[in-house]
């Protein structure tokens, strides 16, 4: 998968590709990164990128010649690609969509600045408009990354092993299980028997009780999206019941 991404700080980008799981697909050549910076394409001597909005009020828009520019280089080298502006009024984007980047072969993402690019760019070049969350940063710089590590993760071959994105939170539906790891006791807390069974039909069980239970108790609302077996909803009420007598 491609990336080419348009912004005015790319050397934050290049920390990323460094480094963790983005640096892993990066180095092994399952995904590239390609990086474009608006300034590169003004023609004043102040290599201006922004100027006060039509209409006033605060802040500064993104000029649309320099950007216009990016984006044309940037789909000339990678004319499969689509466009992708990353900003606050965007889908928010879940797992599934995540998902549905993924299958893409490559996109173009523009990590706007101030109050925003110049709309006439939108509607000439975007094809999708994405946000990480109801919240504002200061540019689309970090919530690109976190799309990039997000897609990165589901490419075959990022992973050190081939069922890990498949059992990441969200991946079903559900939160994940508890997870643990050695020494068996810290703190006087002990790893709970069934781990250290060796009954991997029991681990399953108890895993999956655990993802529906966890899922209940912290975001309830993403069970009303799912469709549960018999096996999942007498493992669930078995797990809101304990947790019941138990208070």
């Amino acid at each position: 998968m491609r990336f080419d991404v348009i912004s005015l700080f790319p050397d934050l980008f290049r920390i990323l590709a460094g480094h963790g799981v983005v640096g892993r697909a990066l180095k092994r050549g399952i995904a590239e990164l390609h990086l474009w910076n608006p300034r590169d394409y003004t023609q004043d001597p102040h290599r201006t990128v922004d100027d006060r909005p039509y209409g006033g009020g605060p802040g500064m828009v993104m000029k649309a010649e320099p950007l216009q520019a990016a984006i044309e280089d940037a789909k000339r080298v990678a004319p499969n690609s689509e466009v992708a502006y990353v900003t606050p009024q965007g889908r928010t984007l879940a797992q599934d969509a995540i998902a549905e980047i993924a299958a893409k072969p490559g996109w173009i993402l523009i990590a706007g600045r101030y109050e925003g690019i110049d709309e006439r760019l939108v509607a000439r070049y975007v094809d999708a408009e994405w946000s990480i969350g109801d919240y504002v940063v200061s540019g689309g710089e970090l919530p690109a990354m976190v799309i990039m590590d997000a897609v990165m993760r589901l490419l075959p071959g990022t992973l050190g092993h081939g069922d890990s994105a498949r059992e990441d939170s969200y991946a079903d539906g559900l939160l994940d299980f508890p997870h643990y790891t050695r020494p068996e006791t810290v703190a006087g807390a002990r790893v709970p028997q069934v781990l250290l069974s060796g009954d991997h039909r029991a681990i399953a069980r108890w895993r999956l009780r655990q993802a529906l239970g966890r899922t209940w108790l912290r975001r309830p609302e993403l069970l009303e999206r799912r469709e549960l077996s018999a096996e999942e909803k007498a493992l669930l009420n078995d797990f809101i019941q304990t947790h019941r007598d138990a208070e």
